[in-house]
């Protein structure tokens, strides 16, 4: 099984290794599962998630795959990239979740993006349990040196504190 390249992927370090892109609201928070008015996550070992506010809440990781190890022979055979990330939204208030993925050149500008429609979970008529998005980068050219990953969202009822989407367990791996 690949590395995960996400630093604290599920906040057991708090915010560490994240950059706030968009910090809204109350900002970034870390609680512990399953939280208030919520679900238990869906596997072993996962025991805190970030929780979003009332305005938009994004933050990121870039990865040097070049620091991570990884030779220019080796990302220039195009490997694999699979990102993956956990949401779900709370049983009493409505939230937004959006994510994008991205492969960089050596300048970081953009080869290949993973940026799905925005989803909106309402628990007056969705399940808000925990979901997964999962995609495979292929095909897409030499030429990758980084990676990022930005992920985040906030709730629908612009209620203060932290009802927005919850987000963990994100990963970034490269099959070489």
């Amino acid at each position: 099984m690949s590395k995960n390249l996400l630093k604290n992927p599920s906040g057991e370090d708090q915010l560490e290794f994240w950059e706030m892109t968009m910090n809204g609201g109350s900002e970034w928070k870390v609680e512990d599962m399953p939280g208030d008015c919520s679900y238990n996550f869906p596997m072993d070992g996962v025991t805190t998630y970030f929780a979003t506010s009332f305005e938009l809440c994004l933050k990121r990781q870039v990865i040097d795959l070049l620091q991570e190890g990884y030779s220019s022979e080796q990302l220039d055979a195009q490997p694999a990239v699979t990102v993956e990330d956990w949401y779900c939204g709370r049983t009493d208030c409505g939230c937004t979740y959006e994510m994008t993925a991205c492969l960089l050149d050596e300048n970081k500008e953009v080869i290949q993006e993973f940026k799905p429609q925005p989803v909106t979970l309402d628990p007056d008529c969705d399940d808000c349990s925990w979901k997964q998005v999962s995609h495979t980068f292929s095909d897409y050219g030499p030429g990758m040196r980084f990676i990022t990953f930005e992920h985040g969202g906030q709730d629908t009822k612009y209620w203060e504190g932290w009802y927005g989407v919850r987000v963990t367990a994100s990963s970034v791996t490269v099959d070489v």
